[in-house]
Parts: structure tokens; C-alpha cells; sequence
């Protein structure tokens, strides 16, 4: 697992993984669009450095994509440049909006700059989670158990839409205003969770699901009687203003793209704990091989 958390870490650094396909033109379309579908050859997808569903979906895709005729490249970016990138085109689309909240102040700042694609997964949550043999069930109880955990909260990006709610709901609302909130990265917080379940202590750390920590570690979502994090989000993929046009096929197709968690986690285990490294092609290959009617499915 140690390997992992390197190997997280070391995505994050990626500026650009590209894979390279088949195109063809022909007479009547630009140069670089496919002669049968109109679509642009060339695509290029965002990816949040450290969000494991993202990575996974890109990857998936990536794949897909490229035995369709694409050429694909995958760019990793924090969420900010993301969608900074979206709405001035140089991203052409990204896999993990998360909505109504997480990622609401985006929207509302880019969001009649670019386009929803449809979301693929309704099933998705925010959380706060502690190791599983931790002495307490419910946020309720976090305070006057803080000084058992560190009296730490462990975050991951300080701009994230999961930090925004643990500031600005789950801390005030259950009193926590005196435990220390530590917001790095998420592979950072992996690491800090990681090395707590292995000396045996008390961690509490702010999560979400679907995410592969649920299968690798002995963890456990802590209950919110309040409802600060209560909302179940869905995760959107967003294109650039214009993204049908110049891919009308590929819109076609993630229009109609689902995921259940199910799915996602099987993805996710094979990616992230069955496999320690970073070059995910042959993992994704073998995932696909052995789950090839649901990815027939997407293109059909």
C-alpha cells in the first residue's frame, strides 16, 4: 500500500498521458475529424489530481475511446485550473463533477461557460470516517472524544467541496471548533490513515463514496444525525461550451453512460489495491476483458 500512496502522489505530478489511435478523414469533414461521425480525432480529458473515481472513469474511457479511433490525452489538474481549463477550451471534458454541492461554487462561477454531459453515477456521498474498531459511531460524539483521535480532523485539498462542507457545516455544527482541521492533499490523507491503522490508533479523516479506501482499509463512516454532509450527490461529466459539436458521437455516448457503485468499486480495486503501480493501461485492459459486455454497452 505504501507503493500506492508514491504512486498517487506521482499521478498528481502527470501533466499528460496520451494515447494515440487510428483516425481517419475523409472528404467533406475538417482535418481531424472522422469521416463517419463528424467527431474531432483529437481529445483531450481532465482528471482531479487524487479523485480515484475521476482517474479510474478517465482511464476507462481513455480506453474506450482510443479503440473507437481517438486519440486521447488525459491532463491531471487540481479542480480549479480544471474548470478554468473547461471554460476556456482547453480542456475538452472532465468525469467528476460532483453535484448539488461539492462542486456548486464552480458551477456558479463557470457554469454558463460550459456543458453537462450527463451524470453517470447517482449514488455518491460526502463523509467523515474513522478507523472501524474506533470508540465512537456519530459525529455527535467527536468532541468529546477528540482529544482519543489527536484532537486532529485529517482533510484532503484545501479547496475542495468536501473541505468547504467540513468547514462550513460539519465542524460548526457538532461543536469541533477546537480539534485541529489539517487540509494537504488526498494522498495525504491516505498516507495519515494508512500509517494510524497500522500503529493501531484513532483516526478520523474526511472521505467520500465511492472511493477504494472503503476496501482497503477497516474503516467505517461515522453517523450524521444533523444532516451536515446528509445530501447524496450524483457525479456529472462536464465538456467545454460546444463539446457536441465538435464530438457529437462522444456526446451521444456519455449521454448514456451509468455506473453503479458496484461497478465503480470493481474498477476501483483492481486500479488501486489489487495493483500498486501507476500505469494503468494493461489493469484497465484486463478489467475491461473481463467485463466486456457492460463496456460493449456504452458505445452500442
Amino acid at each position: 500500500m505504501k507503493k500506492r500512496m508514491t504512486s498517487l502522489i506521482a499521478a498528481g505530478a502527470i501533466t499528460a498521458l496520451a494515447l494515440t489511435g487510428c483516425s481517419s478523414s475523409g472528404t467533406g469533414t475538417e482535418p481531424g475529424a472522422d469521416s463517419q461521425t463528424g467527431d474531432k480525432t483529437d481529445i483531450t480529458i481532465a482528471v482531479f489530481n487524487g479523485w480515484d473515481e475521476g482517474i479510474a472513469v478517465s482511464e476507462l474511457w481513455k480506453a474506450i475511446l482510443t479503440e473507437q479511433g481517438y486519440d486521447v490525452t488525459l491532463e491531471y489538474a487540481d479542480p480549479a485550473p480544471v474548470f478554468v481549463g473547461l471554460s476556456e477550451g482547453d480542456y475538452d471534458a472532465t468525469f467528476d463533477v460532483w453535484l448539488p454541492e461539492t462542486h456548486a461554487s464552480y458551477l456558479e462561477e463557470y457554469g454558463d461557460k460550459i456543458a453537462d454531459l450527463g451524470a453517470w453515477n447517482n449514488e455518491s456521498k460526502l463523509t467523515l470516517a474513522v478507523n472501524e474498531d474506533a470508540p465512537i459511531d456519530s459525529l455527535a460524539e467527536l468532541a468529546e472524544h477528540a482529544d482519543e483521535f489527536g484532537n486532529r480532523i485529517i482533510g484532503i485539498e484545501p479547496g475542495a467541496g468536501l473541505t468547504k462542507a467540513t468547514e462550513e457545516r460539519v465542524i460548526p455544527g457538532y461543536g469541533l471548533e477546537g480539534m485541529e482541521y489539517m487540509t494537504s492533499s488526498t494522498a495525504a490523507m491516505l498516507t495519515e490513515l494508512e500509517t494510524a491503522i497500522a500503529n493501531g490508533e484513532n483516526i478520523v479523516v474526511t472521505l467520500w463514496e465511492p472511493h477504494w479506501a472503503y476496501g482497503a482499509f477497516p474503516i467505517r463512516n461515522l453517523e450524521d444525525p444533523e444532516g451536515t454532509l446528509a445530501t447524496v450527490e450524483s457525479i456529472h461529466t462536464y465538456g467545454k461550451a460546444g463539446f457536441a459539436d465538435d464530438f457529437p458521437q462522444v456526446a451521444e455516448w456519455l449521454a448514456d453512460f451509468e455506473m453503479d457503485l458496484d461497478t465503480l468499486y470493481s474498477l476501483e480495486k483492481a486500479m488501486f489495491v489489487d495493483y500498486d503501480g501507476s500505469d494503468f493501461g494493461p489493469i484497465v485492459e484486463q478489467w475491461i476483458a473481463d467485463n466486456q459486455e457492460y463496456v460493449d454497452s456504452l458505445t452500442s
